[in-house]
């Protein structure tokens, strides 16, 4: 079979981008011939082509190019999707090129639904209203849609009431055991202990944070809430593993900053096994969650887990503790109190 995963960017460092390569390696694996089209791409393919669409270099001008349709249906993206027998389509606007490939060559749509990020302020409510009227507009044409989780299951149909439900399944992305599991540091011990030579993490409680260092993650009141108790405890440390997604915010990020939180900038996902390991605990502040794939990572390493009771969190957290969104006290209360149960990390 000839399939199209269309996503708009293929990186590393976003959970959308990552279970879109798990699915281009499922696929080709089982013998199909893929290809990756992509908007911007710098994972290195495995088994399967891509197709780099390019986009504005301006932040700015991407997010509207990104937001309406008429950027994205240019005849010859749709031409390249001539002979496809399946389209998968991770995010809007992918999903035009999707719904065009569908009534020109019958080719069939699958929607793989990861959920809305929620605007942290008024500009950014009105930009996603936008964005989820036109996405709703094209999901609804896919001959199936796949939710990464019940929650976000029912958020679309709660939001696109004529949307017909008997096409939607839901499917949890997929956690890669062979590299995150509970020997993650004896599989990785070269790279622990240069992680914690690196950073001094020696004879330290080490709180990890994995993912983009966008607003709707709140790494600003990650670390607000850290630094709340490090006063007291000086052998904490927070590790946040991310890249910059946008300069201002990342600079007010910067400017909270001290000695005990560090930014590591990106980090190659061939290595991220080795920072969970050298973790104790898995944090993270963020306003709503469809899946959250660094959370799951996190306790399939059999790392603790401490979140807000937001989203799907319900659903995948199993280990750790939520705390009633909102609660900064709760938190910084379940931070003192798996620091103070749990061996500190150790270089061995």
């Amino acid at each position: 079979m000839k399939i199209a995963i269309l996503t708009p960017t293929f990186n590393y460092y976003s959970g959308v981008d990552r279970v879109a390569q798990e699915r281009a390696e499922y696929y080709s694996k089982k013998g199909n011939d893929v290809t990756v089209f992509s908007l911007e791409a710098k994972i290195k393919p495995k088994g399967y082509k891509i197709i780099e669409l390019g986009k504005p270099r301006s932040p700015f001008l991407e997010r509207i190019y990104r937001l309406f349709p008429f950027f994205i249906m240019k005849d010859d993206y749709i031409k390249k999707l001539k002979g496809y027998d399946m389209t998968i389509s991770f995010l809007y606007p992918m999903d035009v090129l999707s719904y065009h490939a569908k009534k020109r060559f019958n080719s069939k749509y699958i929607a793989w639904f990861c959920g809305n990020a929620p605007g942290e302020n008024l500009v950014e409510r009105v930009y996603m209203n936008i964005y989820s009227f036109f996405y709703n507009r094209y999901i609804k044409n896919a001959d199936k849609i796949v939710c990464v989780s019940n929650t976000i299951k029912n958020k679309l149909i709660k939001n696109s009431p004529n949307i017909d439900i008997s096409k939607i399944e839901v499917e949890y992305n997929k956690v890669d055991k062979v590299r995150f599991n509970s020997n993650v540091k004896k599989l990785n011990l070269s790279k622990v202990n240069k992680i914690i030579k690196a950073y001094n993490l020696k004879n330290k409680n080490v709180f990890l944070y994995v993912g983009r260092l966008a607003t709707s993650k709140r790494v600003d009141l990650l670390i607000k809430m850290f630094k709340m108790e490090k006063n007291e405890h000086p052998e904490y440390k927070l590790l946040i593993v991310g890249k910059e997604t946008f300069k201002r915010y990342f600079k007010k990020l910067l400017s909270m900053a001290d000695e005990d939180i560090i930014f590591t900038g990106f980090v190659d996902d061939k290595d991220l096994p080795a920072y969970y390991a050298v973790s104790d605990v898995y944090v993270t502040a963020s306003s709503d969650e469809g899946f959250n794939l660094p959370a799951v990572e996190a306790q399939a390493c059999g790392k603790p887990v401490i979140a807000f009771d937001v989203g799907a969190h319900k659903e995948f957290i199993k280990k750790g503790i939520l705390v009633p969104e909102g609660d900064i006290q709760g938190f910084t209360d379940a931070m003192n109190n798996y620091a103070n149960s749990i061996k500190i990390t150790k270089d061995q």
